[in-house]
């Protein structure tokens, strides 16, 4: 192992949604089809694009005005409708529903699955995700040619990540110290709440995008999971 501090870590826990599963690849096609059934000539892209900034705000409301957990499928639907409205396109309920069955159509990363079966061989792999237990079971059990050690949702503590109260009960369900864990995100607030509790974290920068401006920084900067695991497993 490249870094000798990271020889205590025996879990590595994944962020799923944008790190294992390839929402861009995944949801645009099934967002331009909505778009042109409604009458829109708006690129799939780019409501996509605002579609997913908007999932985080629905996140954190949903977490800071504590009237009750809604679930990650409910506020990724709030969020497409918030910006169909936004963008004058017009819409039925119905149709909204239909369209939120293609998120049982996630597709890993390529790089995703080779990499996790190379770090398997070494590490326990836990899903610890904003996904509902029941979904991320169905999920990565029909799409994800994968096994975890362990499925983690924050239904467990009703809030969405970067809460703490996730991240405690990884430890608390895992029966380990923080420092045994690793989070692996594609997303730096993911990697910023993991590290506030203890975490060691392994930032995949899929997106280009920087770390938070933050005394916690990841241990481990990759653009994917095959370095990921030429990193970890040397």
């Amino acid at each position: 192992m490249a870094d000798e501090s990271l020889t205590r870590v025996k879990y590595l826990a994944f962020d799923i949604f944008g790190t294992v599963m390839d929402l861009t690849g995944s949801l645009t096609g099934p967002v331009e089809e909505s778009l042109a059934a409604h009458g829109s000539r708006m690129p799939g892209e780019a409501l996509y694009a605002d579609w997913r900034d908007r999932q985080r705000i629905e996140q954190y409301q949903d977490t800071l005005l504590m009237l009750g957990h809604s679930g990650y499928l409910e506020t990724c639907r709030r969020a497409f409708v918030y910006c169909l409205k936004k963008h004058n396109v017009s819409y039925a309920d119905e149709a909204v529903r239909e369209f939120m069955e293609a998120y049982k159509g996630l597709q890993p990363f390529d790089d995703a699955i080779e990499g996790l079966r190379m770090l398997s061989e070494r590490y326990r792999l836990v899903a610890l995700s904003n996904g509902e237990q029941w979904y991320l079971e169905e999920l990565l059990g029909n799409n994800v040619p994968i096994t975890f050690d362990a499925i983690i949702s924050v239904d467990q503590v009703g809030a969405f990540k970067p809460s703490p109260g996730i991240y405690r009960k990884a430890v608390q369900r895992l029966g380990c110290e923080p420092g045994e864990i690793m989070m692996v995100a594609a997303h730096s607030f993911d990697i910023l709440g993991a590290q506030a509790c203890g975490f060691r974290a392994a930032y995949v920068d899929r997106y280009g995008l920087p770390t938070e401006v933050s005394e916690y920084q990841p241990d481990i900067i990759v653009d994917d999971f095959v370095e990921l695991a030429s990193k970890l497993l040397k």
